[in-house]
């Protein structure tokens, strides 16, 4: 008799609502090393990663509980909120 291994599912905590989910469900925000801060939907660019619920209200509590600061070290200017607001915005048309 064979046992089959179940496979175990990768899970990441939402910087915006800190509820943990399955990694693929999630947007990963990503910090290269010139400090240039975007979203990676592929999950495969260099740099540190965050990762965030794919909706905006989420964006919206990481911003007010400074869930992107703690996770990339870093003081985030409200002008990368902005942008990375307007790419949620226009990824989900």
């Amino acid at each position: 008799m064979v046992l089959l291994k179940e496979k175990k599912v990768p899970m990441r905590q939402c910087v915006g609502c800190r509820e943990s989910k399955e990694k693929k469900i999630l947007i990963r925000i990503v910090k290269e090393k010139d400090h240039i801060i975007s979203i990676d939907r592929t999950g495969k660019k260099n740099g540190r990663g965050a990762y965030l619920c794919d909706d905006l209200e989420c964006l919206k509590k990481a911003r007010k509980n400074r869930g992107l600061n703690r996770a990339f070290r870093m003081e985030i200017d409200d002008v990368i909120y902005e942008e990375l607001e307007r790419q949620l915005l226009n990824e989900s048309k």
